[in-house]
């Protein structure tokens, strides 16, 4: 198998498993906080900045991959983050799971449909800095993981 296909497989399995433990929610659960300092960050905002984050990144991935063009070097995740949940805010969790089941899939196709030697371009990624797409992609789980992780704690 090659490499691109075992990190799309990856994304895909992490993405059902994901989407099962989102579509497992009760009404009440999504509304535990998560996320306390600065913004408050419920478990419906978590899934809201896994579909935002997700969709604006593979974007970056492609345009790294025709143009070599990453994120600017002004880019700051944090007002991005924001923006994007201002925008997200009136949509209820289980519209945000489709985006989410929706947004996973476009991104296992876009991996799966990379040649490995594509997976060594380098560009500008807005947390991991100068660095290859291969470790673009990795993040996309890792970043989940690490969200997930936190949001298992709320549930507790």
């Amino acid at each position: 198998m090659s490499e691109t296909n075992e990190l799309a497989e990856k994304l895909k399995s992490e993405g059902e498993k994901f989407y099962a433990i989102f579509a497992a929610l009760t009404d009440d659960q999504w509304q535990i906080e998560v996320y306390t300092e600065g913004a408050t960050w419920t478990i419906r905002n978590v899934l809201s900045h896994f579909v935002t984050s997700e969709r604006g990144l593979v974007k970056l991935f492609e345009r790294i991959r025709t143009t070599g063009e990453g994120a600017s070097d002004d880019f700051s995740i944090d007002r991005y983050n924001a923006a994007q949940q201002e925008r997200t805010k009136d949509l209820p969790p289980r519209e945000l799971l489709e985006q989410y089941k929706e947004v996973r899939s476009d991104s296992v196709a876009w991996v799966a449909g990379l040649k490995d030697e594509e997976l060594e371009i380098t560009g500008r990624h807005p947390f991991l800095g100068m660095t290859k797409i291969r470790d673009m992609i990795k993040m996309l789980y890792i970043h989940n993981q690490n969200h997930y992780r936190d949001l298992r704690k709320a549930l507790k």
